[in-house]
């Protein structure tokens, strides 16, 4: 049955298999936009209550929970808990984040809805090095950085960054005055760090034979942590403000460094920057470049790990994932944006490097070689 019957009955299966046209289909896209903001919120509050975990350690041995199991694990005084939470997990179904398997009660009515991980929501669940992507999505939809694009207009016309006019100072001040976000910022970043750098580190050998890294821009010295895990003999240097080096803990075979790369940057065999020059303008990032490139030996070069837009855009995925995060360099940062290969050619020719080369991508962003000689 797909059409009504005496009039009032529709089959089950109607809703779903509606056939619509191109321009319907156009139409509702449209009509979606301004609720683009939901998923993004809907996922921030499902791992704000650490739902993906809660449903990894706590299903049984078909993986299924129902809302109302859920809502019974969690610390609430709310008799609506178990309705809304089933409207929170049927909407994430829709959109693949979990699987769903209704299950009809005993007269064939009122079906119990169970929810289940889906492949993609793996990636919320710690995974065996204790971090998962969790606290690195959180940060983006954090009230301190939405706050910023509603500034974007007025920072077009007027000038200045939509984050300073928010918060009425920059994106690297802040998070000394508010403890709260630190704390997001910098557990989506180690949990991020520690993803990408077990990835970069099984498809990218350019550490083989080093003996000394310069990371700069360590924050609390992560990466060197998973750099010296795989190559023990490598010294590590870990750069940053001194502000942040005092925070960062003791780790073996790393040396921690406080002072600032604009000014200098320690000598170095091979100098690593990992996402930092996408924080900054042009003119700040061959500032830092010529500063890398006076620490560096002869034979020495720099590692930059960042995005790299493609020269036309287009449409592919990853190319849609770059000038992403492009728009949130640019209403986050002084001067920060992704870049085109052609202007990190630029940026290493104006430093003094000899050659620039792209090496092996890890998901998102590329690892670039620079080469002093």
């Amino acid at each position: 049955m797909d059409s009504v019957e005496n009039g009032s009955q529709i089959s089950v299966g109607s809703v779903s298999t509606t056939t619509l046209s191109n321009e319907e289909i156009d139409i509702l896209k449209v009509m979606q936009l301004p609720s683009g903001f939901v998923l993004p919120m809907v996922l921030k509050t499902a791992m704000e209550l650490d739902l993906f975990e809660l449903m990894a350690q706590k299903s049984g041995p078909d993986g299924q929970l129902s809302a109302a199991e859920i809502a019974s694990y969690l610390p609430s005084t709310n008799p609506n808990a178990p309705v809304m939470l089933d409207r929170m997990l049927r909407f994430l179904a829709s959109f693949s984040y979990l699987k769903c398997n209704s299950v009809p009660d005993e007269d064939g009515k009122d079906p119990t809805r169970f929810y289940s991980l889906a492949p993609i929501s793996q990636n919320f669940v710690r995974n065996d090095d204790g971090v998962s992507l969790a606290p690195l999505l959180r940060l983006p939809v954090d009230k301190v950085m939405i706050e910023s694009w509603f500034h974007l207009k007025d920072a077009i016309l007027e000038g200045g960054v939509p984050f300073d006019r928010a918060h009425g100072m920059n994106a690297f001040e802040y998070p000394a005055k508010d403890q709260r976000f630190n704390e997001v910022f910098n557990r989506g970043m180690y949990n991020y760090t520690r993803i990408a750098m077990k990835r970069l580190l099984q498809v990218y050998k350019g550490f083989d034979g080093v003996k000394e890294v310069v990371d700069v821009g360590g924050g609390l010295g992560a990466t060197l942590d998973c750099i010296i895990s795989h190559h023990p003999n490598i010294r590590g240097v870990n750069f940053d403000l001194p502000h942040v080096i005092q925070d960062a803990p003791p780790r073996p075979g790393v040396d921690h460094v406080g002072g600032d790369m604009f000014e200098s940057v320690p000598n170095g065999e091979v100098i690593l920057m990992k996402w930092i020059l996408h924080d900054w303008s042009d003119d700040h990032c061959r500032k830092l470049l010529r500063n890398c490139y006076n620490a560096l030996p002869n034979a020495g070069k720099v590692i930059l790990v960042e995005a790299v837009l493609p020269e036309t855009p287009d449409s592919e995925f990853l190319s849609k994932t770059g000038f992403m995060s492009d728009m949130n360099m640019m209403t986050i940062n002084p001067g920060g944006k992704e870049r085109t290969q052609t202007e990190f050619q630029a940026l290493a020719s104006d430093a003094g490097f000899s050659a620039l080369k792209l090496v092996c991508p890890v998901y998102g962003d590329w690892v670039i070689e620079l080469y002093k000689n």
